[in-house]
């Protein structure tokens, strides 16, 4: 088996349990971003159908509005590669598949295997209705596709893409590769997250992504870290990398999680892990006033590993700190989401911030992975 990222995660996945975040306290400074209250259902889950692109998994959830009702962007697999799905709803949680928008192309050197239509340009305030912006008559997305066949093989490059009805999309040549990037995302390039602020008349784009280092020496444990970053553009075609990349750091690594040849091993007292010393992953920006928060899903290196969803704040979109807090940590056993709670989507509705994110419940090969909801308030 080829070492991936999924697989990564899965080695160390065994549930665990956990509670609930305790209410928002009177000064409590994260009050306004924690989303305590789990639905207990996957709102969209695997079609175990043949031959759908959405078969086996459901995955990495993009929710917004337009038109007038609530869509969701998501990747589905089929054991080929990602391709991408469009739902809608109008309530967040009884959700209608629409199409497949985002599909393979064979006659494609980027998308031949996969394709991740995995954020689109919509109003990123925090108590928005969360619609996409109109760009002269068209969507605006970004995307991602991985070389190879197979769950994320090979180093992914991001695109744009465009669309009068949110079905069909054209896309551009890729504007980040990760050959052309800095050490931390030499490995490969995940998920973007699109936003767009205008400052004395003039529009900047930020592009927010995390990356994957090469392989690390045997020393560490092989496999890779996950770091996130952004690039800015005015133009849509000129993107510049930020000079304080990457925005998002790991945290600290326990000293009993190096193999034992390594001298930080038998460190004593033994050092923590933090929540997210392997990956710090999946970033989405949402402003809330003059506050940036940067949602983000954090796995470490401790076994049994956990992804959870994570907070960073800034008072500007290109500097960042960590909370300590977990916003949602994976479930008791049984749970829709008792391995992995992680790659978060927000929006706001009827006075209530609703979080989506991918559940993954099991282990593989029978895991079951889908999307699931936390919202502000009960159920």
């Amino acid at each position: 088996m080829r070492l991936t990222r999924r697989s990564m995660l899965r080695t160390g996945a065994l549930a665990a349990a956990s509670h609930a975040l305790p209410l928002p306290a009177a000064g409590d400074p994260i009050a306004p971003y924690r989303t305590p209250y789990k639905y207990p259902k996957l709102v969209l889950g695997p079609t175990r159908k043949a031959g759908d692109f959405d078969e086996r998994s459901v995955d990495d959830p993009i929710v917004f509005r337009a038109n007038g009702r609530f869509c969701m962007l998501y990747i589905g697999f089929d054991g080929t590669g990602y391709q991408t799905g469009l739902a809608n709803s109008t309530d967040l949680v009884s959700w209608k598949r629409e199409a497949l928008v985002g599909a393979r192309d064979a006659a494609s050197k980027y998308t031949r295997y996969n394709l991740a239509i995995s954020s689109i340009l919509r109003d990123k305030n925090l108590h928005s209705t969360g619609d996409a912006i109109d760009m002269n008559g068209e969507y605006l997305a970004a995307w991602n596709a991985y070389p190879n066949a197979g769950y994320e093989e090979g180093a992914a490059i991001i695109g744009l893409a465009r669309s009068p009805d949110l079905r069909h999309w054209t896309l551009t040549e890729p504007i980040l590769r990760p050959d052309e990037g800095a050490d931390w995302e030499r490995g490969g390039l995940y998920r973007p997250d699109l936003m767009v602020e205008e400052r004395n008349g003039v529009r900047t784009f930020y592009l927010y992504y995390n990356a994957k280092t090469q392989t690390l020496p045997p020393s560490e444990g092989g496999g890779w870290h996950e770091r996130s970053g952004v690039a800015t553009s005015t133009d849509l075609k000129t993107w510049t990398r930020s000079p304080f990349n990457p925005l998002l750091r790991n945290g600290p690594r326990g000293s009993a999680t190096y193999p034992a040849a390594n001298p930080l091993h038998n460190q004593q007292p033994p050092t923590p892990d933090a929540r997210d010393s392997h990956f710090a992953s999946n970033p989405f920006v949402i402003k809330n006033g003059s506050q940036y928060a940067m949602f983000y899903f954090g796995y470490n290196y401790e076994r049994p590993g956990r992804a959870c969803e994570l907070l960073a704040l800034g008072n500007d979109p290109l500097h960042f700190h960590k909370v300590s807090d977990v916003l949602i940590d994976t479930g008791a056993p049984g749970t829709v989401d008792s391995t992995f709670a992680h790659k978060p989507s927000l929006i706001y509705h009827k006075g209530m911030l609703y979080h989506f994110y991918c559940a993954v419940s099991g282990k593989y090969p029978n895991e079951i992975r889908g999307i699931a909801i936390a919202r502000s308030k009960p159920w």
